[in-house]
């Protein structure tokens, strides 16, 4: 048998297919590797701007979200900067707390543990569930990473059950709480701290729900320095939460301190004095300002009724119970009426117009004018009937000072509103006829000369402007012509005329000063700035301060009872109609001493039995009390 020749399997296959296919090898070409290159170049070229777009334009927002699974960023609070007083005594301390916070996002996403919380917030911090569901519902829907504060400063036993609890939705921070050592009697001036508000997260972007911030006074004023610079702690987490470690990466840093102008003792001194005289009378609503004329430093600064500014800084039910009561009160604790209250000035304005009849030439100083206890003016509709305006008592034939000292109506409704012509027969004293006036428009322009009407600069918040009236105020706000008694009603500070206790207190710095009017400053470290300089007025201020002077020497002057004062003090008093005429607002300005002044003061007492004179006794004893400690043992 004879053997076939063995083919190559390869072969047999090539010879199979062309026979069965009739196919033949053509060549490939270059053609599609180009294509496949192309493609290939296509995909690396998309992967390849895809890797740099997410590095370079990116890269800082992916890093966060990495460093983010692994870690977790915690603020540590920064401790207030401290408060001093001229003396350097601290009026405010840090005190550590703790607070409980609700974590919205677990809460919401894990009903298992609602329950729990809900109990817990109930049986440990006092908070019932609806409070908790309110509180939830009160925060921002859009931000269920911002804690909701249940607790802001819990006790030894709140933390210990807490932490023997160890639910996921409730997270212990820690924080500082602003103390007062003396919260009423300093309130006005400190102000207090509160949690940040949705209003106030909207308007300063670098701020935090759980930030701390000023609400009101020096607390507000200087907020973004006393705030200080939390620190940063890193928390690091594996894929399944467990933390793996922690580190600081900053460390808070203590806002700055701020050093007042602030007398303490002057202050406790003044407000405790205030508020006796208040009790005294029956009375709850006083002001009580002093100030260096030399420089507008302010000494002191009070307001009855006052309130403990520490109830802000405590969560308990008592203290919200009683804040609650603050902001509903009618005699409205809380509203700082020195810096922000509009008062008519009464007879304190009487020194400016003094200034300004003698710079205008209306009178010469020692011009005088006769005082009956009223002025008539005729009646042009009814001769037999002529209008009297009344002063609060007879002084007869007076000059500038006894009108300044004896508080005469009647010679500043002449000097400043004028006299009628003279009449046949004589309805007042023939001297007293045919005097020109300041008149309104002249008076307004003084008005604003010495600062009324316009803020202070103070650096407090929410000072008011007070208010000015003129004619064409008058026609557009009550449709009538302004006529010869606006001008007798605003010449002795009544009528629409108001000013701000401050104002009223700056402008008679600038009278015992001769001339300065100084920006009030409550930081010792401003520097003294002179808002207006009158020194051009100094021979008519100095007339003007005789009158102050006889105010208090004279037996007829309205201040008499400060002659005994162991420094010569000059003064002015007022009393202020308000409430149509159904109460009386006291009103006292002065300084000490005359010739050399160190110190102004402002009493003002609310609805007062007997006007001025409730004023004067106050401000005698705290005459009294800054000459004893202040003064004589300079």
């Amino acid at each position: 048998m004879r053997k076939e020749p063995e083919i190559p399997f390869e072969d047999s296959l090539n010879d199979d297919w062309s026979r069965d296919l009739n196919m033949v090898e053509v060549p490939l070409g270059s053609r599609p590797f180009w294509a496949l290159g192309a493609v290939v170049l296509a995909v690396v070229a998309v992967v390849f701007f895809r890797i740099a777009y997410l590095d370079l334009f990116n890269g800082a927002y992916f890093a966060a979200r990495a460093a983010d699974n692994a870690s977790q960023s915690q603020a540590s609070p920064a401790p207030r900067g401290i408060i001093y007083d001229k003396e350097g005594n601290a009026l405010v301390e840090n005190k550590a707390v703790f607070t409980a916070e609700l974590n919205a996002r677990a809460f919401l996403a894990d009903g298992s543990l609602q329950s729990s919380t809900l109990d817990a917030a109930q049986s440990i911090l006092g908070v019932p569930s609806s409070t908790l569901w309110t509180m939830l519902e009160s925060s921002s829907q859009e931000d269920f990473a911002t804690p909701v504060v249940l607790s802001e400063d819990l006790d030894q036993t709140q933390l210990v059950n807490l932490q023997a609890l160890s639910l996921p939705t409730i997270k212990i921070g820690s924080d500082f709480s602003r103390y007062y050592p003396d919260g009423q009697v300093f309130a006005s001036v400190i102000g207090y701290t509160g949690r940040v508000s949705q209003g106030n997260l909207t308007a300063d972007p670098e701020l935090t729900a759980d930030d701390f911030i000023g609400k009101t006074g020096i607390e507000k004023q200087y907020d973004t320095a006393l705030r200080g610079i939390p620190g940063v702690n890193i928390r690091f987490t594996n894929a399944e939460g467990q933390m793996l470690g922690q580190k600081q990466q900053s460390a808070p840093t203590i806002g700055s301190s701020v050093n007042l102008t602030i007398d303490g003792g002057l202050q406790t001194y003044l407000y405790n004095r205030t508020k006796q005289g208040l009790a005294a009378l029956g009375r709850q609503v006083g002001v009580g300002i002093a100030l260096d004329p030399r420089t507008g430093a302010v000494l002191a600064l009070v307001n009855l009724p006052g309130y403990d500014n520490n109830l802000f800084s405590d969560p308990s039910p008592s203290s919200t119970a009683q804040i609650k009561d603050l902001l509903t009160s009618s005699v409205e604790p809380m509203f700082d009426r020195a810096v922000s209250g509009n008062y008519n000035p009464g007879s304190t304005i009487k020194p400016l117009d003094g200034v300004a009849i003698l710079k205008e030439g209306v009178v010469t100083a020692d011009r005088t004018l006769y005082s009956p206890g009223y002025l008539l003016v005729p009646n042009q509709y009814d001769p037999s009937k002529p209008t009297k305006y009344m002063d609060w008592r007879s002084q007869g034939a007076i000059d500038l000072s006894a009108a300044i000292a004896q508080s005469s109506d009647v010679y500043f409704y002449v000097t400043v509103g004028g006299s009628p012509a003279m009449t046949t027969p004589p309805i007042n004293d023939a001297r007293d006829y045919g005097i020109g006036g300041l008149g309104i428009s002249k008076l307004f322009n003084w008005w604003t000369t010495f600062g009324l009407g316009k803020k202070t600069g103070i650096d407090l918040p929410g000072e008011a402007s007070g208010f000015l009236p003129t004619p064409q105020w008058k026609l557009r706000h009550n449709g009538t012509q302004w006529l010869l008694g606006d001008s007798y009603n605003v010449a002795i500070g009544q009528g629409d005329l108001t000013v701000t206790p401050l104002q009223l207190l700056s402008y008679i710095d600038a009278i015992a000063n001769g001339g300065k009017i100084y920006r009030p400053f409550v930081n010792a470290s401003s520097t003294p700035y002179v808002n207006e300089d009158l020194s051009y007025l100094l021979p008519q201020i100095q007339e003007v301060q005789k009158g102050m002077r006889q105010t208090v020497t004279s037996p007829l002057g309205t201040a008499y009872t400060l002659n005994g004062l162991p420094a010569p003090t000059c003064a002015k008093t007022g009393s202020a109609q308000v409430m149509n005429n159904q109460q009386e607002n006291a009103l006292f300005v002065g300084y000490m001493p005359c010739n050399d002044p160190q110190i102004a003061i402002l009493i003002l007492i609310e609805n007062s039995k007997e006007g001025s004179l409730n004023a004067v006794p106050i401000a005698k004893d705290v005459f009294n009390w800054y000459y004893e400690n202040r003064m004589k043992t300079q």
